[in-house]
């Protein structure tokens, strides 16, 4: 593949007698729009931790923006963001605040964070809302603010760990044109998302049942094959057999 940013090769986790995440092997390019799907306890979580630098594998080889997952994991962090549904912003901190922070972590100097908190400011219309606890703001917000700090040192990849939940339609619609912004300024997104509807919206996507990858394709080729009118039917024939969820 082209512009390969994520490259796995045998992926494998293991916990003692345990195999979370199987022999995963994919490739995902640059500014791909790449669904990670799976049903709960399928390893999922695992499989984006190892990919994170946040979990060591037991075995197999992989490199994401060019660094190998061993031996180059700070370097990793540096060139990804990270949302996750359960958490992502502090809410005892104001809106300023958190970007603030977040800039800082993400090491943008001051004239660089000035400039993309101006913008990040502008193209979500949060300037009145710049002072006001992120607690006190509507999930919707959160959501979207989230994902703005995720990406605001121009990462390689992002990965979004199911960044929608519980945000009602036209707010996860919203949250999805962010994420065709960032790709199309050339950032990869790794998403796992619940919502059928929004594997839709990817460009490929991968089915995990019992910590192995099961099929992997665009979702118009996906329902072709398995003769399903959606990929909630697609995901339904391959994970309704699954043996471990959690």
């Amino acid at each position: 593949m082209k512009d390969t940013i994520i490259k796995t090769s045998m992926l494998t986790k293991r916990f003692g007698d345990f195999v979370a995440a199987d022999s995963i092997t994919l490739e995902v390019g640059k500014g791909e729009i790449f669904g990670f799907l799976g049903a709960n306890g399928a390893g999922k979580t695992t499989a984006m931790r190892m990919l994170c630098g946040l979990s060591i594998p037991t075995s197999g080889e992989a490199t994401i923006a060019g660094y190998d997952i061993y031996t180059e994991r700070e370097l990793i962090k540096k060139k990804i963001g990270y949302m996750s549904q359960k958490f992502s912003l502090y809410e005892d901190l104001t809106v300023s605040e958190n970007i603030d922070f977040f800039g800082g972590i993400y090491g943008l100097s001051r004239k660089d964070l000035a400039e993309k908190k101006e913008a990040l400011v502008q193209n979500l219309g949060l300037q009145a809302h710049l002072k006001k606890l992120v607690g006190s703001i509507p999930l919707g917000w959160k959501q979207k603010l989230s994902f703005s700090v995720a990406v605001i040192h121009d990462p390689r990849i992002v990965f979004l760990d199911e960044p929608t939940g519980g945000v009602d339609p036209l707010t996860r619609r919203q949250f999805w044109d962010l994420i065709y912004t960032a790709s199309s300024n050339g950032i990869t997104i790794f998403v796992t998302t619940h919502y059928m509807d929004e594997a839709e919206y990817c460009n490929r996507v991968s089915i995990m049942v019992d910590g192995k990858v099961v099929a992997l394709d665009s979702p118009s080729a996906l329902k072709t094959y398995f003769k399903a009118s959606s990929m909630d039917d697609v995901f339904y024939q391959l994970a309704r057999n699954a043996r471990r969820s959690e």
